[in-house]
């Protein structure tokens, strides 16, 4: 049985407001990591303590249109770009999470904006292409005073881990030929260990890519910054 075609939403204030994206991001790109430690110990050399799994990342490249078309636009009642701009930034202002969906598929989660770019582009006057980058959000509810917290006898704050941070031994390639069911967000997460530098292989590609990042054709070499 086929699979229906997935919708986007963010929601905020308990679906109190909504935002419906006009047109579908060509890809869902989520990232997904895991906390590490590593440890010099005397007499046996580095030892990694594993951690918890740490909160996925998500980022959404789109545009929002300035007229309705039917070959790409998801409903036809489409507000004006710049409306969907200034609720997004009322939003992530706020500094409360909303909650991100795409129907028919696991994702729904409550996340925060982490960043929101747009851009206006010369030959598409009207339409405001944008990426937005999105990180789970955790609800803490912190006991009050004289409550017990489940599997303790008494209440404590929960704490705040670090680690140290080690430099990264990653080796970047010099070029990347571009595979059939890529984006650029996949490649900079292959290529960089994180998907939010997508945006340095577009500068640096934009010849090649052409005006449109979300659509990257298979055989294609790309440079790496």
């Amino acid at each position: 049985m086929a699979r229906k075609k997935p919708e986007f939403w963010l929601k905020f204030n308990n679906s109190a407001e909504e935002i419906w994206l006009p047109v579908n991001p060509e890809s869902i790109s989520v990232v997904s990591a895991h906390g590490y430690e590593d440890i010099e110990v005397s007499d046996i050399g580095e030892y990694t303590v594993i951690g918890s799994g740490r909160q996925k990342e998500f980022s959404i490249s789109s545009f929002f249109p300035r007229d309705y078309n039917a070959s790409y636009c998801e409903y036809p009642d489409i507000e004006d770009p710049w409306e969907y701009v200034k609720t997004i930034e009322r939003w992530q202002r706020s500094g409360k999470p909303i909650r991100y969906i795409v129907t028919n598929t696991p994702i729904n989660i409550a996340v925060t904006i982490r960043n929101f770019e747009y851009e206006e582009r010369g030959g598409e006057p009207g339409d405001i292409y944008f990426t937005l980058d999105l990180k789970e959000y955790t609800f803490i509810k912190i006991a009050k005073k004289g409550e017990q917290v489940s599997g303790s006898g008494s209440a404590t704050m929960p704490k705040l881990q670090t680690s140290a941070q080690r430099p990264s031994t990653r080796e970047v390639p010099k070029s990347y030929t571009v595979k059939s069911g890529d984006s650029l967000f996949k490649i900079s997460a292959n290529v960089y260990g994180k998907g939010n530098d997508w945006r340095k292989i577009y500068d640096a590609n934009k010849k090649a890519i052409g005006p449109n990042p979300n659509v990257i054709k298979p055989g294609v070499k790309l440079v790496i910054p």
